[in-house]
């Protein structure tokens, strides 16, 4: 259960209000913070790593930050990567005791400069600190390889739809705010769907609607208010910078969609709100493969050529070369093919990670391997007419497996003569 503020005021946000003030109230986490899970086994022996905490926004990574220097009784230092520079850590890290030495948590460490993480190296490799980072972004791009090797990387989870429920009738139970309303939750759905996994999303939103409520009266809340309360209300609803997630989802929609005006528009939009070009940048990335793939190849080296050039360029300059991206990416034929395929291959990977290669598929560098034999009836493509010879490249449990599928397009298309080729001597050799 959450355990309301002693502030209660309302006037204070219901996020900041409802914040647990123990581990056991954080909700959706449990494959972090379970019984067996690997941070409450730390607090239970004492001792807490330097971290990176990975997830969307509103799922906790500030308050259990907080949370779990409490545990260990440290001193808790909070930053933000938006205005802390190298003299401000500096001088944090000397402040810090050499008994109590403090976790320093910084938000959107992502947003640190190489000399700014550079800084934190040697006082989280010699324990002067305890570093908690949160970061959106993938820490494998945004985090310098020498402070990531120093510190254990945890995922946080969007919320489901079955912990928004639990947060939010725990809310009404135990706000006095919300309590007042007897607010009784007719319908999830809407609720569900426009808080998109963020606590702080679905706390806000409840709060709107009570706001609309008069109290001592039993009120019911449907899908149908829901939608009407945050049409109404969505600048306020977004005001954490959330709607950040909403806007680039249609962005890669629109490009997706083959709609050049549309993804133009999202990324003016984007742009107007002080977002990243190098995030942007990196999400066309990802979907020209993801969405373009080997319909055409050339987008997937166009948008790796624009990620380095606004990397150089950088604002306002780089505008330029984002929409070019952007229009060639949305103006692209479309596949999925390999998107698809590869997740094929990784979840067949899984379940079979036991299946040994086939002596033929394998190299034979000493004499004992030749005797097991290792490479033996391999044949050599480039030894038979036009460089292709039938021959199975699965393991034998596998034989048959199809795991890519190409669209129905031009250059894919082109791509299936040898896969033709290899069905129809399959066909052949079965009769």
């Amino acid at each position: 259960m959450i355990s309301p503020s002693p502030m209660s005021d309302s006037n204070i946000p219901l996020p900041e209000r409802l914040r647990p003030r123990d581990l056991s109230e954080i909700i959706g986490q449990d494959h972090l913070l379970g019984e067996q899970a690997p941070l409450r086994q730390m607090i239970d022996q004492g001792h807490l790593p330097s971290i990176i905490f990975w997830g969307p926004p509103g799922v906790g990574k500030t308050t259990i930050a907080l949370l779990l220097a409490q545990a260990i009784d440290r001193p808790f230092v909070s930053l933000s990567a938006l205005n802390t520079g190298v003299k401000e850590l500096r001088e944090i890290i000397a402040d810090g005791g050499d008994l109590m030495p403090p976790v320093v948590f910084i938000d959107e460490i992502h947003r640190f400069n190489k000399s700014q993480q550079d800084a934190l190296l040697n006082a989280v490799e010699k324990g002067k600190i305890t570093l908690i980072g949160a970061t959106t972004e993938n820490p494998s791009f945004e985090v310098n390889s020498a402070l990531l090797s120093r510190c254990q990387v945890y995922t946080l989870n969007a919320l489901d739809a079955d912990a928004i429920q639990t947060l939010l009738l725990q809310a009404i139970k135990s706000d006095p705010f919300l309590k007042e309303r007897y607010i009784q939750i007719e319908e999830f759905e809407a609720l569900v769907q426009f808080a998109a996994g963020d606590a702080r999303k679905a706390l806000n939103l409840i709060e709107l609607i009570a706001g609309t409520f008069e109290p001592d009266v039993e009120n019911i809340v449907t899908n149908a208010m829901v939608v009407k309360v945050a049409q109404q209300n969505i600048a306020r609803y977004d005001k954490s910078g959330e709607q950040h997630y909403d806007l680039v989802s249609a962005f890669i929609k629109s490009i997706r969609g083959s709609d050049p005006d549309a993804t133009l528009y999202w990324m003016a939009r984007m742009l107007k709100g002080g977002e990243d070009p190098v995030f942007i940048a990196r999400r066309m990335l990802i979907a020209a493969s993801e969405d373009i793939g080997n319909s055409n190849p050339n987008a997937l080296l166009l948008a790796g050529e624009c990620f380095r050039s606004v990397q150089a360029v950088g604002m306002p300059e780089c505008r330029i070369i984002l929409g070019q991206c952007a229009v060639y990416l949305a103006t692209s034929a479309k596949s999925n093919s390999t998107y698809l395929a590869i997740n094929k291959a990784l979840d067949l990977a899984e379940k079979t990670a036991n299946l040994p290669v086939p002596l033929h598929l394998r190299n034979a560098p000493t004499k004992l391997m030749k005797e097991q034999g290792y490479g033996v009836d391999y044949l050599y493509p480039h030894n038979y007419p036009e460089h292709f010879v039938m021959q199975e490249y699965l393991p034998p449990e596998l034989k048959g497996t199809k795991l890519y599928e190409s669209a129905r397009n031009k250059r894919e298309v082109e791509g299936e003569r040898l896969q033709q080729r290899r069905w129809q001597q399959e066909q052949q050799q079965q009769q």
